[in-house]
């Protein structure tokens, strides 16, 4: 399974890849500016971490008001679970990222079994060998850490190194732009209210996969895409779902739709 875990920042060229990277800054950058929905920026900085580094998979934690950990954002439910164990456990390269304030690199996840005799042994039956975190941090507070799962054993290019910790630090700012105008307790609020946004989007996603019989990846992928069809918030969808606002067939209905219309012979000139 190790094989196949491979990020796509390896097929890049260095120059097609520079440009994929500031093309994802300058969308943070704008994000930032025009106002964002937190949890959509948050998978956005784990979707573009595995398209340009070489990482097979990629999470994100962020803490509360009170410092309590909670996993906002993951590229699949696997990575998401092992994100949560080393929360409940307290150990793991990503949590002491965040404990520490300092990048973590694990070479070889099979050496830490005595370590994180929890998370190592379920990182290895999930194919990744080896692990590079990077601290979401400003000046001295650290707010989270972004996580990166290799299919290899080795360590992450001082190139990629770069390029995660520059892509964890907008999305940071992007976070904490917030205290210039703002009481520190507003800010916590808007935290706490992100790790709430992240519930109601797994709530969505369990009621897209029992009606539709898809994965729960498979239902993220639905909803979001539908959110971005329609140009709106993922959270605010997520919620009238929940809400019985919108039922599940509408929206995987419309995806039908789009892929019908993807599908559908375009005509000669």
């Amino acid at each position: 399974m190790a094989s196949d875990l491979r990020g796509y920042g390896g097929d890049m060229t260095g120059s097609t890849r520079e440009t994929r990277l500031v093309e994802a800054l300058v969308t943070l950058a704008d994000t930032l500016v025009a106002g964002y929905d937190l949890v959509e920026l948050m998978h956005y900085l784990v979707d573009v971490s595995v398209e340009l580094l070489d990482a097979a998979a990629a999470g994100l934690v962020l803490a509360d008001g009170d410092g309590r950990l909670d996993v906002l954002a993951s590229t699949s439910e696997t990575t998401g679970l092992l994100e949560m164990l080393q929360i409940r456990t307290g150990r793991g390269p990503c949590f002491d990222c965040y404990r520490t304030g300092e990048p973590q690199t694990i070479e070889d996840v099979a050496a830490e079994a005595d370590r994180w005799p929890q998370f190592a042994p379920l990182a290895l039956e999930q194919g990744f060998r080896s692990v590079h975190a990077v601290p979401m941090r400003h000046r001295d507070r650290t707010i989270g850490a972004l996580n990166l799962f290799r299919g290899e054993p080795g360590e992450l290019a001082e190139a990629d190194r770069r390029a995660a910790q520059a892509l964890a630090d907008v999305a940071t700012i992007g976070i904490l732009q917030v205290r210039a105008t703002r009481e520190v307790a507003e800010v916590n609020e808007q935290l706490e209210h992100a790790l709430a946004s992240r519930i109601v989007i797994e709530q969505a996603k369990g009621i897209l996969a029992e009606y539709g019989g898809l994965t729960m990846d498979q239902a993220f992928t639905e909803l979001r895409g539908h959110a971005r069809r329609r140009r709106l918030a993922l959270t605010r969808l997520a919620q009238e779902l929940v809400d019985r606002q919108r039922q599940p067939a509408d929206i995987l209905r419309a995806a039908d739709s789009v892929l019908r219309q993807s599908n559908r012979p375009q005509p000669r000139s």
